[in-house]
């Protein structure tokens, strides 16, 4: 007796590998987008306390930490559309029929807030 899925079945594999593969990815570009927001920001910090250690005026350093500004808004617009689509792509996947998750990186669980149990902690 032969219990393949057959043709179908393959379909609906490809469809879970092709989606796997592009959750990976979304899942990466979502990590580079923040790492990225990261350094924008510590570069940021870096340029303020830099002026501040050497008295330079702000007036000179204004023009460089506004493009530096736009750039951290940009990639803060990014982020915000990367999300947007990582939730798309989430609804594209239950229309296609693929009804297993995807994985992830981040753990929903540790969200949650930390129950009091009136008991302390020992080391």
């Amino acid at each position: 007796m032969n219990y393949s899925l057959g043709s179908l079945g393959d379909l609906i594999v490809d469809k879970v590998f092709v989606a796997k593969r592009v959750a990976t990815k979304l899942r990466a570009t979502e990590a580079s987008l923040d790492a990225a927001m990261v350094e924008a920001t510590e570069l940021m910090s870096d340029m303020i306390r830099g002026r501040i250690e050497t008295n330079v005026s702000a007036v000179a350093t204004d023009a460089t930490m506004a493009k530096v500004a736009q750039a951290i808004a940009a990639l803060s617009e990014a982020r915000t559309a990367m999300v947007e689509a990582h939730a798309a792509a989430d609804e594209l996947r239950l229309r296609l029929g693929i009804r297993t998750r995807l994985g992830g990186t981040e753990n929903k669980a540790d969200d949650a807030p930390e129950q009091i149990t009136g008991l302390k902690e020992v080391a």
